[in-house]
Formats: C-alpha cells, sequence, structure tokens
C-alpha cells in the first residue's frame, strides 16, 4: 500500500471518530475510548510484552480463594452501565454497535450512522454513473417546459380539460395520517381515500405513462393499491423514503394507535399503464438510474413536505416531458411540471400556453450518445428458437 492510501485510509477514520464523538456526545475524540470502553491497541502491545514481576509471582500461585471470591461475588449486586451487558449474541461488547438498543437510550435513528446518502456525495466512488447523472440532469434542464400552476379544488375540478395527457403523474395527498401522527395542523383540507380514489385519473393519463403515489405508512399501504388498479395502473414497485434525525434526536411524538413500532418511513407506490419494456423502451424510460430507497432527514414536526429527491428519480427515469403534479403547493412548482393544487397560492395555468410546448410532437427529452453509453442496459433478450444439445430436460 503506498504512502498516500495510507495517509487516506487514517483521514477517513479520524472523520469517523469525529462524526461519531458528536453522535454520542463526547467533546473530543480521545474521549471516545473512555465512552466505548476500547483501549489504546499499541499501549495493549506493549503492556502484553513487558508482563510486572507482581503478576508474574501471582500468576505462579495457585488462587486458593477463588470459592470464597465467587460467593462474595453473587452477593453483591448486578450494575448495568450500559447496553454492552445485553448484547447477547453479537460479536462485540461495545454499545454503540446495537443501534436500536442506543435509539432506545438517545433517541438517535439507527439509519442516522448510514453514509453517503445525499445527491452530493452519493456516486463520489463510481465517476462514470456520477457523470450519467451530471449529463442527464443538464439534458433536463435544457428540455423542461416553464413551470405552471393552477390553484383548484381537485374534489371538483375536471382533470379531463386539461390539454394533453402525461407522461408521468404524481399525487401528493393531504392525507388525514398526517394528522395524526405527523401534527399537521393549520388551513389544510385534508383529503380521504374515497375521494382520492374519485380523482379521474384515467381522463389524463397517457396509453403508456406512469403515476407515483404517496400513500403514507398506514391504511394507504393497501387503498393505494386500490387506487392503482381502479385507474388502470400496476404496481410495479415500492419507493421507501426512510426519515433520519440527526439534528433533532428523539421518539415520535404521536404513535398510531394499531402501529407495533415507531414508524420513521413513508411509501411512494409506483404504477405502470401500458407496454413498457426496459429492454426495447430506451426512447421512454432509462431503468436502473437510481434506486427505490431515499434517505433524507426529516421535516420539522407538523410539516408534510415530502423530499425534492423524488423529482430527480421520476426524471431520471422516464425521459417523456409532460409531467403532473397533484396536491402540489408553491415549494413543489419546478419547470417541466404543472402543479396542480389547492394549497397554491396563485396561478399562471393557460390551457393554449401550455399545449403549445408539446405541439411540435417533442414530448421526450431525448437522448444524447454518451448518455446512451453510460446508462446501465437490460441484457438483450434471448432468440426464441434455441438449439439444445443433449438430451431435452
Amino acid at each position: 500500500m503506498s504512502q498516500s492510501r495510507v495517509q487516506l485510509v487514517r483521514e477517513k477514520s479520524r472523520k469517523r471518530k469525529i462524526l461519531l464523538a458528536q453522535q454520542l456526545g463526547v467533546t473530543s475524540v480521545e474521549s471516545l475510548r473512555e465512552v466505548l470502553k476500547t483501549r489504546d491497541p499499541e499501549t495493549e502491545d506493549k503492556s502484553a510484552q513487558q508482563p510486572s514481576p507482581s503478576k508474574s509471582k501471582s500468576e505462579s500461585k495457585p488462587r486458593r480463594k477463588d470459592k470464597d471470591e465467587a460467593d462474595e461475588g453473587d452477593k453483591k449486586p448486578q450494575l448495568y452501565t450500559d447496553s454492552s451487558t445485553f448484547l447477547k449474541g453479537t460479536q462485540s461488547s461495545n454499545p454503540h454497535n446495537d443501534y436500536c438498543q442506543h435509539f432506545v437510550d438517545t433517541g438517535q435513528r439507527p439509519q442516522n450512522f448510514i453514509r453517503d446518502v445525499g445527491l452530493a456525495d452519493r456516486f463520489e466512488e463510481y465517476p462514470k454513473l456520477k457523470e450519467l447523472i451530471r449529463l442527464k440532469d443538464e439534458l433536463i434542464r435544457e428540455t423542461a417546459s416553464p413551470p405552471m400552476y393552477l390553484k383548484t379544488d381537485l374534489r371538483t375540478f375536471p382533470l379531463s380539460s386539461l390539454p394533453v395527457k402525461f407522461d408521468v403523474i404524481l399525487i401528493e395527498p393531504p392525507l388525514e395520517e398526517y394528522q395524526r401522527t405527523r401534527g399537521v395542523t393549520g388551513d389544510i383540507d385534508f383529503v380521504n381515500w374515497d375521494e382520492i380514489l374519485n380523482l379521474d385519473i384515467p381522463a389524463v393519463a397517457a396509453s403508456r405513462s406512469f403515476l407515483f403515489l404517496w400513500c403514507g405508512s398506514s391504511e394507504g399501504l393497501d387503498l393505494g393499491r386500490h387506487c392503482l388498479r381502479r385507474w388502470g395502473f400496476r404496481r410495479c414497485e415500492d419507493i421507501c423514503w426512510i426519515r433520519t434525525n440527526v439534528t433533532n434526536p428523539g421518539h415520535s411524538k404521536n404513535l398510531e394507535a394499531k402501529a407495533v413500532f415507531q414508524r420513521t418511513k413513508e411509501h411512494c407506490l409506483m404504477g405502470i399503464k401500458g407496454t413498457v419494456r426496459r429492454s426495447t423502451d430506451g426512447d421512454f424510460i432509462h431503468a436502473n438510474v437510481d434506486i427505490d430507497l431515499i434517505i433524507t432527514e426529516e421535516e420539522d414536526y407538523g410539516s408534510m413536505e415530502k423530499p425534492t429527491e423524488i423529482f430527480h428519480i421520476i426524471e431520471h427515469f422516464c425521459l417523456g416531458r409532460r409531467r403532473l403534479h397533484l396536491f402540489g403547493r408553491d415549494s413543489t412548482i419546478r419547470p417541466g411540471w404543472l402543479t396542480i393544487g389547492p394549497q397554491l397560492t396563485n396561478d399562471n395555468f393557460n390551457a393554449e400556453t401550455y399545449a403549445s410546448y408539446f405541439s411540435q410532437g417533442s414530448i421526450t427529452t431525448g437522448c444524447t450518445e454518451r448518455i446512451e453509453a453510460l446508462r446501465p442496459k437490460s441484457p438483450p433478450p434471448k432468440p426464441a428458437n434455441r438449439s439444445f444439445r443433449g438430451r431435452p430436460r
């Protein structure tokens, strides 16, 4: 190993120790050994090489008071100083390795310790994938239509009056669940799942299109799937948002009555309409660019905001330019999207202007040769007629 490589490893180790010290509330890195009850390897090696004379003499003599000491030990009360006492079945006696017990003790969720979860750091060790994401983001910005938004009540607004059908539909309903579990209050008109089911989604969905539905983490997991089936979509993925609480550790303030665990995640169901194959429809989708997991810091208590990364996942995956966001807010207005919802404070929607963005048939972002060379691809389909050697099974 070269000297530069050794320095790099030591620098990473130093940064990890600093981060661990901050999370454990230790004033300095040197105090970590005392908190974690570990020893300095160099000191331990020296003490092992130079045994003290008193220790060697005591080891040479047989211990006659083992039985008496054992009896005295049974009489003394056992003190539990940390969670290492309960780490049966693990390979380490350090309490910081038990993330579940650490959550009970400090309120720090286990997902807080997952490294490189941000969009900026995720692809540092994968230069080709990092270049692919950069090129796709540039192409998305160049081909995005100006943002449009419409303030309206989706219970009564006829979605069929919109001038185009959409390739991507993102639904972010203000669920009643958020009022129970997240403390969301204020001038918000919450919707139930019957009202969501009555949305005329088939009227605005293109023949081949995708739908993303935020459904919470309780009854919406089943009712959201029912909505997809009613609207003519097949559920194909389940994107999971795992919420961290690094800046505000603690336990959940509100718990669901039927919940067994403290829920620190939320689901976004993904449905597909029509026939779309990743091996043959490269003009419409680019699969395997992102993952189905989002790990970001939890919003303040009482907020319904979702991670912005869901927009990146959708735009990287589907090349369609006609994107619709239902139940959007001022904070979610975005180039390339038509945002509709009752919580908007203004609107600039014009049906003719919006339809003109796609009048010349440019309904997809297109693709460059470099993106096509970098993006993950499915293996080509095997020919149907294959000659087998030997006896057929």
